[in-house]
């Protein structure tokens, strides 16, 4: 009952804005931490946020507006004024993706809140302030960290991953079996979205499916996981299994995007996918046009969409098959 009113609630206030002309693009804005983030994409870094790739699956009548940052937590997001600045560019209508947990849980004071109170309060007030300015909230739980671990390694801080080399990765013999690291972090968002009837995506279980299904091997193509000599922007590997890189990232942010439609259904008519998105801002698959048209095989079916931007549109052959969308203000060059 509880889930069709809150459907009930946005399809009215839906049809509020377009009965009053509103014709403008809706907005989705997202805040949490790094496994979302935007990412620092010079010198062919390959880190990635899904928060960054989620445009990639809606169309332009959505503006995803990413405002996740490394090492935030719920805590830090607000003292830090960031949600402030949420807030002056919200819009009834828009949406808001709300995603903590892993800076929570970190024993730093000005990032550190406990389940069942400070984490729960915080939560609650994106939610209700998101409200009051008309907007939709939506509260996700934390994505998993890849640990096959019987025992967690001890981890006082994510970020201090990237500065480590493959040979500093922790050397402990891994299961087959993936195991918790978040505890009751998981639980909170889904308290506060069945006390305050909010929409919630189960996070958590999803990135715990997709990594368990993949096992302990396969699930290492997700995550900044490079051993020494295998990817450029970092010659001395990397053993990084909470950060996503850019298959990780697209792969995570197809299925929230899928997740998202289900619990918000008004979305799925702004549910797009296409096989390669080209970016230069580093939301795509790839930064550049010729690095797509060299990873494709143009004699088979597949779909480009490009993403801003002005592009030379490249030769084909005769039979080609390939097909390109342009988006977000993308031409071809004269």
């Amino acid at each position: 009952m509880k889930h069709v009113l809150r459907l009930s609630l946005t399809a009215l206030l839906c049809l509020t804005l377009m009965a009053a002309g509103n014709r403008r693009a809706t907005t989705i804005f997202i805040i949490g931490d790094s496994t979302a983030a935007n990412k620092d994409i010079s010198g062919g870094k390959q880190e990635r946020g899904w928060g960054m790739a989620l445009q990639c699956y809606f169309d332009d009548n959505i503006i995803v507006d990413n405002h996740a940052v490394n090492g935030r937590s719920s805590l830090s997001f607000i003292n830090e004024g960031r949600w402030d600045k949420v807030l002056e560019r919200l819009q009834p209508g828009d949406y808001v993706i709300i995603q903590f947990g892993h800076n929570d849980e970190k024993p730093k004071a000005d990032r550190h809140t406990d389940p069942g109170s400070t984490f729960d309060y915080n939560l609650a007030r994106f939610v209700r302030e998101t409200r009051e300015h008309g907007g939709i909230p939506v509260l996700m739980n934390a994505v998993v960290r890849r640990n096959f671990f019987v025992q967690a390694p001890e981890n006082d801080d994510d970020e201090k991953l990237r500065t480590t080399t493959f040979k500093d990765g922790v050397k402990m013999v891994e299961g087959d079996s993936l195991i918790d690291t978040h505890g009751l972090y998981t639980q909170s968002p889904r308290d506060v979205a069945q006390r305050m009837n909010v929409h919630f995506v189960d996070a958590n279980r999803i990135t715990h499916d997709l990594e368990q299904g993949l096992g302990r091997e396969a699930s290492k193509r997700l995550h900044m996981w490079f051993l020494p000599g295998e990817e450029p922007s970092v010659p001395q590997g990397r053993q990084d299994n909470t950060h996503y890189n850019v298959y990780g990232a697209h792969i995570v942010a197809r299925l929230l995007a899928d997740a998202l439609c289900e619990e918000v259904p008004l979305l799925k008519a702004y549910r797009c996918d296409a096989d390669v998105t080209v970016d230069s801002k580093g939301r795509g698959d790839y930064l550049s046009l010729t690095d797509a048209m060299a990873a494709i095989d143009p004699l088979k079916p597949c779909t480009i969409q490009l993403l801003g931007g002005e592009w030379q549109q490249p030769q084909l052959p005769k039979k080609s098959k390939v097909r390109f969308v342009l988006r977000q203000g993308a031409t071809w060059v004269p």
